[in-house]
């Protein structure tokens, strides 16, 4: 076994976080792994952009479930506190309705039940107890027959979820979704506005998404850390030590065709005709460039095609190094609208930019404190600081680009509602920049913008996700917009059940066995020291 792997090789498609755990895991097991990523930097949607001198996060800002990483660098033969500095957030968000309503969300939920009883009354704090034990029995009811599942299927589940299982789910109502959940569980509807946002984690609307989603709550409970260095640092974190372990990552090199012989993946064709031999191939990217042929005609029917109607969110994204003032930031602070349910309705139903959406700006110069560091020149902490101000909207990006004047409309809108609660950004052309859909487009080919992969969006919309096995022999797929789906931890979750998949095909003895990540939920809790 060990000469068959040595003699195996994979060319992985794309530097994402998924891509990058897929080449480490396969290069620690002496696999000869090659990784082609077309920007000159690892990372995928976890991008930096410039902007006035200053490098700021404009994808990716939070950093959860720990444990998965801790997993993946031991798998690697090093460890978490070896590759990255971490420093845990108390403050999960600062959420704000105007100028006189603001709500901290905490990572202990005593803290949250305490300033949710001071917003809203002893009776909403009641139910939030109540909420958070739902939520985590829901996490841990899920954890192993969906989140760490190969391929989760109906019939699947509910052999694994078991009469005890499949009475949780059955006690947030069949079909219900997040949204009516919610109704249940509160009566002050900010709260519900609240919560309800967890749906748009998964790139999903709270009136369409399932109740389960509420096991989001648990996820950040469960601690939520800031990255020295930024999210880029975990990128270059895992490229460095996929490096070290023996993979090679060539930057700069687009893949425009996987090469199939005799009906199985054979290799890659770079822009320019270079072709690499291979094995095997990852294709960390969005899977809806599959059917579209972006990759060749051979492996278009590797997965089955995503309707447009079917994507995620996308997001108009304001990436700004500028003086604030006038309220109170923390690391993640969001800002709500008047009405929550037209948000949606304009993004999902009318397919058009939110006359008035939800903004979400991550403040990443701050901590719990709020205030902003010392630095030289600026002794008090008044000067400039690294935003990321988000707005969700369509993922319409292929079709017709946004008119300036739609775009001015979204900028002046958004601006003042932030304005309103007291939040003014002293920004300009030269320390503003500005990502639509439509860039989001050309950064992801084929999602038309969308950054989630398909939106989670009615009960069985979570079984729609491809898995890390294609159609195609020796193809896998890894990234968001498969399974077990977005974000930071899912991609590198996914990479990793691509790199174990495809090392189960090459071990005859684990043909017969259903694959799945290792480690149960007692590894998730014995590795975070804030949970409730």
């Amino acid at each position: 076994m060990a000469e068959a792997l040595r003699a195996h090789r994979v060319v992985v498609i794309g530097a994402g976080v998924a891509g990058l755990v897929s080449a480490l895991l396969l290069a620690c097991r002496g696999l000869e792994v090659t990784l082609v990523e077309r920007a000159d930097t690892p990372g995928g949607k976890m991008r930096r952009v410039m902007v006035d001198g200053a490098g700021i996060d404009s994808g990716p800002t939070v950093f959860t479930m720990r444990w998965v990483f801790e997993q993946i660098f031991a798998a690697a033969g090093s460890s978490l506190t070896e590759q990255l500095r971490l420093q845990p957030l108390g403050v999960l968000a600062r959420h704000a309705w105007s100028a006189d309503e603001r709500l901290d969300l905490f990572a202990d939920a005593k803290q949250s039940a305490d300033a949710i009883a001071q917003f809203s009354g002893p009776g909403e704090a009641r139910r939030f107890t109540q909420f958070c034990a739902q939520a985590r029995t829901v996490y841990d009811t899920l954890e192993g027959p969906y989140i760490r599942s190969q391929r989760p299927t109906l019939l699947g589940m509910a052999r694994d979820l078991g009469p005890r299982g499949l009475g949780v789910l059955a006690g947030l109502g069949p079909f219900a979704s997040l949204w009516r959940s919610l109704a249940k569980h509160f009566h002050d509807p900010r709260l519900q506005q609240l919560f309800g946002r967890y749906a748009t984690y998964c790139g999903s609307s709270p009136f369409a998404a399932p109740a389960t989603l509420m096991l989001v709550a648990q996820v950040e409970m469960d601690g939520v850390w800031a990255v020295d260095g930024g999210m880029l640092a975990v990128a270059t974190a895992l490229a460095g030590l996929a490096q070290r372990r023996g993979a090679t990552i060539r930057y700069g090199q687009t893949c425009e065709q996987v090469l199939v012989r005799d009906g199985r993946t054979c290799g890659v064709r770079l822009v320019g005709g270079e072709c690499i031999e291979a094995d095997s191939v990852v294709f960390n990217g969005d899977a809806a460039a599959l059917p579209l042929g972006l990759l060749g005609a051979d492996c278009s029917h590797a997965v089955p095609p995503v309707p447009a109607s079917g994507r995620s969110l996308s997001a108009m994204t304001w990436s700004i190094n500028a003086r604030t003032s006038g309220f109170p930031l923390v690391r993640h602070n969001v800002f709500f609208n008047a009405d929550y349910a037209s948000e949606f309705s304009d993004i999902f139903q009318h397919r058009r930019l939110p006359r008035e959406g939800t903004v979400y700006v991550c403040a990443q110069d701050r901590d719990d404190s709020g205030r902003l560091p010392a630095r030289d020149g600026d002794p008090d902490g008044n000067g400039p600081e690294r935003l990321l101000c988000l707005v969700n909207a369509p993922a319409n990006g292929d079709s017709t680009p946004l008119e300036p004047s739609e775009i001015e409309a979204c900028e002046r809108t958004h601006f003042a509602l932030m304005q309103r609660s007291g939040l003014i950004i002293h920004r300009t052309p030269h320390n503003t920049v500005l990502t639509t859909p439509t860039d989001f487009h050309r950064l992801f080919p084929a999602t038309g913008g969308a950054l989630y992969g398909q939106a989670a969006n009615g009960w069985m919309g979570v079984f729609k996700r491809p898995a890390a096995q294609s159609r195609l022999p020796g193809l896998y797929l890894a990234g968001g917009s498969v399974h077990p789906g977005p974000g930071v931890p899912m991609a590198a979750m996914s990479g990793r059940l691509a790199a174990e998949t495809l090392l189960g095909h090459l071990d005859s003895t684990s043909r017969s066995r259903r694959g799945a990540i290792s480690g149960g939920t007692s590894t998730r809790s014995a590795t975070t020291g804030n949970t409730r």
